[in-house]
């Protein structure tokens, strides 16, 4: 297998690592800069592990790179998932993404029929979530005969939380403040809704140490699902996981305004509200302390067998001490690693434009991420 992973960055880096580690591929890693390489991937580098410095937004060097490759791995931010999904099918190489904005996968959807026709696997959404969450809701629903609500809770978050937000970094902060701004799409009556991110809060019971978390709204988790099951489930919503509180702080800072992307005038100089927080905060969220963990909790109700019933699973992954990768990392990275060989391997569903969780068969799925000790436990819930 010829690899190509665009980014990187945390998740880029994870997805490469997996690559190396768990096949016998040679790996490009691109992006348009390179400081210094994780400790976990300089081992492999000169090796089977390449470096590429290319800008995205050259279609000619993408191309050709992508065309010397079997199948590319996307972890750039979302925005260039579109281009280079294009570009994948051009090329007439499988593409697999991390998604996180339900509008561009709509557009990607637009590129199904050339892709199935050339025999290409266009795959959005094979992160964490949407990603792993909703590969988890399907199976949920498809053990079931009727669904009645579908709930997905995902967070990532520090093991050893600080105030003033109980939070850390786990990727871009700038992607957080999108999903706090962005309506989320949810089914609501059977029908598509969108409402309001930060909204509808609740509480989420896990297995001590992380205790009770809270969970409110925010954009892209469910991506295009709400439309894909609309009249077939009459709920379906998906909410992030923070510790207790954070959620109120961050309604207060939006609410005031201080993560808008309209510019403003200061003492004669524009200046964009959201620019400056991120400026301003960002390093005051990446703590010294590395130790983060993702839980996740997705479930859904109905009937089987003419009786109510409930299927409902569980992730709870922790930082790599040994390796120095998160957890975020390990569930993101690794998930589309995952995705992208069962692209080039054949196990994935017909050649065209489905999201990871129309297309990637659960049981291998779930044998690969245990295989990486991460684990999909089926719970019960109230």
């Amino acid at each position: 297998m010829r690899m190509l992973v665009l980014g990187a960055g945390l998740q880029g880096s994870a997805c490469a690592f997996d690559l190396l580690e768990t096949t016998e591929a040679s790996v490009t890693l691109a992006d348009c800069r390179f400081a210094s390489l994780p400790k976990f991937l300089q081992p492999h580098e000169g090796k089977r592990l390449r470096l590429l410095t290319v800008d995205v937004r050259d279609e000619s060097a993408m191309l050709a790179a992508m065309q010397a490759h079997d199948a590319v791995q996307c972890a750039i931010p979302y925005y260039f998932n579109f281009p280079m999904s294009r570009l994948a099918l051009e090329a007439g190489v499988h593409f697999a993404d991390l998604g996180g904005n339900t509008e561009i996968v709509r557009e990607q959807r637009t590129l199904h029929e050339s892709a199935a026709a050339r025999g290409v696997s266009i795959m959005p959404d094979c992160g964490l979530a949407p990603g792993m969450a909703n590969i988890l809701a399907v199976e949920c629903i498809r053990r079931l005969d009727r669904t009645e609500t579908v709930k997905l809770f995902v967070g990532g978050l520090p093991q050893h939380p600080q105030p003033p937000l109980d939070y850390q970094v786990v990727y871009s902060l700038e992607g957080v403040l999108d999903y706090y701004t962005t309506p989320s799409w949810v089914l609501r009556d059977g029908k598509p809704a969108e409402v309001d991110a930060l909204s509808e809060l609740e509480t989420v019971e896990f297995p001590e140490p992380v205790g009770v978390l809270e969970a409110f709204h925010t954009g892209g988790g469910v991506s295009t699902m709400p439309w894909v099951y609309e009249g077939r489930v009459q709920t379906m919503e998906y909410k992030t996981l923070r510790y207790p509180g954070h959620a109120h702080i961050m309604w207060a800072i939006r609410e005031l305004g201080l993560i808008d992307d309209r510019p403003v005038r200061v003492k004669g100089v524009e200046v964009s509200p959201r620019d400056l927080f991120i400026t301003v905060v960002d390093p005051k969220l990446r703590r010294p302390d590395p130790m983060d963990l993702v839980a996740m909790k997705v479930a859904a109700r109905g009937e089987r067998g003419g009786r109510p019933a409930v299927v409902a699973f569980q992730v709870l992954d922790y930082y790599d001490a040994e390796r120095g990768i998160s957890a975020m990392m390990r569930t993101t990275g690794y998930s589309l690693s995952i995705a992208g060989q069962m692209q080039v391997t054949g196990r994935v569903g017909p050649a065209g434009v489905r999201p990871a969780y129309e297309a990637v068969p659960f049981d291998s799925y779930v044998a690969a991420l245990g295989e990486r000790g991460i684990v999909v436990e089926e719970v019960e819930v109230g």
